[in-house]
Parts: C-alpha cells; sequence; structure tokens
C-alpha cells in the first residue's frame, strides 16, 4: 500500500495576527515587569510630562525663543507634525481599532500609582506625538539639537511600555504614524538644507589675523531697528555685534555710517584700504558692501544685523559669533552676483545695478512700500503682514514685454540662483554659484482671483494661480509698456527706465562662509 501524502493545514484565518498578538504580549510582560535603576521614578514622571503634548510644545516654545531661525523652523514644523498625528491616532485611529490596554498585574508597584488611560489603545497618541515632532526637529535643526530630542522621544515612546500603558505594537505604530506625518510636512513646505553650497575659491586665499589686523567693519547702526515700543528697550543688534568684535578682533578699524553719509561712498573708502572689508548690518548694507568689495577686488565678511538676513542666512552665517568664526576659519568661496542694468544701447553708460537675493516687479515693489510706511509705527513683522493683506488685496497687473513676449505681470521674481520654495519671495537655495536665474512670475490676462492668491502666497505655492510662470535663464529683457519700471533688489526699492535687462556675473564675489558650506 502506497502511503498517503500527509496535507498541509491550511492556517486559521487571522493566524498571523494571534501570532504578532501573543509576541506583543510576550514582550509587554518582559518590558512591564523589568525594573530598571534609575529609571524607575524619571520615565514614569516623562511618561506623565508628554501629557496632552505639554513636554513637546514646551520645547517648542524654548526652541523658538533661542531667536535662531534655523530653530525656530524646527520648532514649527515638529509642532505642526503633531497637529496631524496626533488626530489621525486619537480620531480615527483609536476608533478604528478599538484595542483594550494591557493588563497591568505585572508593573510593579512604583509604576501603578500613576493613572492609566481609559481610551483605546493602538496606537500610541504619545509615541506618535513624540515620533512626529523628533522627526519635524531633525527635518530642520542641526545635529546637537536633534539627536537629545529624538532621544528623549525614544524614552517617551519606551515608558509608554515600561509604565504598562501600551503594548510595544501600539508604540511601534504610533512611532511610524508620526514620523509620517512629520515627512508629510514636505509636501507643502519643503525643508531647507541648513547652507547653501559654495566652492571654495583657491585665487581668493588671504592671510587672517587672529587680532583682526587689516579687517574694516562698517557699521550700519540702522539696521535691524523694529520700530514701536520695542525700539526703545531693547539693545540694538548692531552695537552688541560691535561689542563681540572688539573684543575678540581689537585690531580691526570700525566704520559708523552716519544717518546722512552715502553708505557707498564710505564702503568704497573702507574697501580701499582693507585687506577684508566686513559690513555689519541688514540685506541692503550686505548689497552695497559687495559693490564696494567687487570694485577693490577684496573678500566681504558678513556679520548679520539686520530683521531678514536673507543673503548671511544662505551662507550659513546667522550671528556674529558665527561671522568670527567664518573669518577666523579662513574659507572664501566665491558666489555668483546678479545685476539689472538699463537697455539703453550704449554699453558704456549702462550702470549695472547688483542683487545678491532677488529683485521683484509688480505687487512685491508695493509690499514693500506699504511696509515701510508701517514699520515705524508697529514695527517690522506687523508691518510686512498688514502691507502683504492690503497689496494682495487691491494690487493689479503691470504691462511688460518679457524676453519680446506680452504679458501682463502681477508679480514678477527674479532670483540670484535657484531657490527651492515655491512662494513669493523664496527663502532658500542649494547653491550659490550656478550660474543661473531663477524666473518666476504670475501673468494673466484676466483679475487674479484674490482668496486664492493670498492663501497661495501665505502657504508659499505659487504655482496654483492661473498664469504661473517659472524657468531658469542666464539673462533676461524686461520692458514696461507703460512708462519707468519700479524694481525691488534686496529689499530696497528703486525706479529705472523701461527697458533693463537682467544678468550675472559667476562666481564673482569672494566672502567668507563657514566650514560646512561645501
Amino acid at each position: 500500500m502506497i502511503p498517503r501524502r500527509r496535507q498541509r493545514v491550511p492556517e486559521p484565518r487571522y493566524g498571523l495576527l494571534r501570532r504578532l498578538g501573543r509576541a506583543d504580549r510576550w514582550a509587554f510582560d518582559r518590558v512591564a515587569a523589568a525594573r530598571l535603576p534609575g529609571l524607575e521614578y524619571v520615565l514614569p514622571r516623562l511618561s506623565r510630562f508628554a501629557d496632552h503634548g505639554v513636554l513637546w510644545f514646551t520645547t517648542a516654545g524654548v526652541l523658538g525663543a533661542t531667536g535662531r531661525p534655523r530653530l525656530r523652523r524646527a520648532a514649527l514644523r515638529g509642532s505642526i507634525a503633531i497637529a496631524v498625528a496626533s488626530p489621525a491616532v486619537n480620531v480615527l485611529g483609536k476608533h478604528a481599532f478599538r484595542r483594550k490596554r494591557p493588563v497591568v498585574d505585572l508593573v510593579p508597584p512604583i509604576r501603578i500609582r500613576w493613572k492609566l488611560p481609559t481610551s483605546h489603545a493602538f496606537p500610541s497618541g504619545h509615541s506618535a506625538s513624540a515620533a512626529a515632532f523628533a522627526a519635524g526637529v531633525a527635518l530642520e535643526a542641526p545635529r546637537r539639537v536633534a539627536v537629545p530630542v529624538a532621544v528623549t522621544a525614544s524614552a517617551v515612546a519606551f515608558s509608554r511600555v515600561y509604565t504598562g500603558a501600551h503594548y510595544p505594537g501600539d508604540v511601534l505604530a504610533g512611532v511610524g504614524i508620526g514620523a509620517a506625518a512629520a515627512l508629510g510636512t514636505r509636501l507643502v513646505w519643503p525643508a531647507r538644507p541648513p547652507v547653501a553650497r559654495v566652492a571654495p575659491a583657491e585665487d581668493a586665499a588671504e592671510p587672517v589675523a587672529e587680532d583682526g589686523t587689516g579687517l574694516v567693519a562698517v557699521v550700519n547702526p540702522g539696521s535691524g531697528a523694529t520700530g514701536g515700543a520695542t525700539a526703545a528697550i531693547l539693545p540694538g543688534r548692531p552695537e552688541l555685534a560691535i561689542e563681540l568684535l572688539e573684543r575678540e578682533l581689537p585690531a580691526a578699524e570700525i566704520v559708523r555710517l552716519g544717518p546722512d553719509e552715502d553708505a557707498d561712498k564710505v564702503l568704497g573708502e573702507a574697501a580701499g584700504r582693507a585687506a577684508v572689508l566686513a559690513v555689519i548690518g541688514g540685506d541692503g548694507t550686505v548689497n552695497a558692501g559687495a559693490r564696494a568689495a567687487l570694485e577693490h577686488g577684496v573678500p566681504l565678511l558678513v556679520v548679520p544685523t539686520g530683521t531678514f538676513d536673507h543673503f548671511a542666512r544662505a551662507i550659513g552665517v546667522e550671528s556674529a559669533a558665527e561671522a568670527i568664526a567664518a573669518y577666523r576659519g579662513g574659507r572664501i568661496g566665491r558666489v555668483d552676483v546678479s545685476y539689472v542694468t538699463p537697455v539703453s544701447g550704449d554699453p558704456a553708460g549702462e550702470e549695472e545695478r547688483l542683487f545678491l537675493n532677488t529683485a521683484s516687479l509688480g505687487a512685491y515693489t508695493e509690499l514693500v512700500v506699504r511696509r515701510e510706511r508701517l514699520e515705524k509705527r508697529i514695527g517690522k513683522w506687523p508691518a510686512l503682514a498688514v502691507a502683504a493683506v492690503r497689496t494682495l488685496r487691491h494690487s493689479e497687473p503691470v504691462a511688460l514685454t518679457v524676453d519680446g513676449r506680452e504679458r501682463r505681470v502681477w508679480l514678477a521674481f527674479v532670483g540670484n540662483c535657484v531657490y527651492g520654495s515655491r512662494g513669493a519671495a523664496p527663502t532658500w537655495r542649494d547653491r550659490l554659484d550656478d550660474g543661473r536665474l531663477d524666473v518666476r512670475m504670475i501673468a494673466t490676462g484676466r483679475r487674479v482671483p484674490r482668496v486664492r492668491a493670498v492663501a497661495a502666497v501665505l502657504a508659499g505655492h505659487l504655482h496654483v494661480i492661473p498664469g504661473y510662470r517659472a524657468w531658469r535663464a542666464t539673462g533676461v529683457e524686461v520692458v514696461s509698456r507703460s512708462g519707468d519700471l519700479r524694481l525691488a533688489r534686496d529689499g530696497e526699492v528703486s525706479s529705472l527706465p523701461a527697458a533693463v535687462r537682467f544678468g550675472k556675473h559667476a562666481g564673482a564675489l569672494a566672502v567668507f562662509t563657514p566650514d560646512d558650506a561645501g
């Protein structure tokens, strides 16, 4: 007789889930019954402090209070990630799965004192919030900040099992949802690189004196002024930067710009006798300093004390201390300089007007004018918000001819190098030496939908507005069909002839950069 082959008995329905459940309970029993010397008191209290996101929002407040833009972005992104992950877990996940809390008989008495939650267990809301905040911070913050936050988040997630509140599977699911929420924020708000890359300049090596010999620093005392009541009680950032410069580089020469002095003349004279020209001020002062440095062939050291400091942040210098560290490091890179010049037919008579960040036409120039009118009364940031709403509600398109094509332009933006975000005033670049102009405009033959436009500008997604166009170029020619052009270069508004040309000087400016700018 031939023996019959034994047939394989199929797994019962949900057999895999049952095995995972048994493994989950086994892991819970081992962790919850463990005694960890030194952590018996720490972990339960840390878990309780994380209730309702108190731990994370407190951390976000501390990061925001530092005043560092990178840390403020990290705090904001982490908070937004929590705002997405928490409802996904507590409103959708827990009600969809309705998993019961674990039995706490094995939990040591020291941990039973803490009141266990009565909601459903799967997924873990605490773990989701912890992972969302930690991942959001990691997308923006430097490693020295992101690592401690990640360690704290891991401790909170582990404490949920250790205190008997969740099975390990609940925690892992929460961590996955939180991390996904943080990564999802990049869809509407792309994470920016900490520093725009700049290749080192082999031909611009300058001896750096430890005491600052040969360095001439020109200070704009009015940069960074907020206006309003705060201006009377807060010390000016330029004065704090000067104190640090005098202490760290005592041989450096410091020149203060007077209220009625010609900045271009003062900077030109300073560059003529300097081995290194430093500018202490905002984007407008840095722009003037770049012109002087180019004319005299000296490297530029940027010491940011303005309100926005876009160029300084792009090269990774966010404070006077970081500027001094970049100077002492001696790393000099060459960055692109863009320009706009009138088209007069006589090349010798065409004066180039430089910009390091952006040049804008249309609604943005109106926004700058309105902001300047309001900022002395209510401060720069509130003035910017009010001016933006008024401008976007009332501005009208401008009739332009762009590279031979007639357009009605509501807003136009020309960036020095390619920007990574898509807002009305993009804020970060991957490189400062790519040799390209970033051209973006909203050209429409009809009235722009105001509510949609305001929402798109505030959210940083101009591409959803009808008529949005974007391209890269090495030069652009613009002609106004209604007369002179009003142009905002690096935040400064000026009037130009009707026909202008935008172009680039690739790698023209030598500037001190941090060691991590390569």
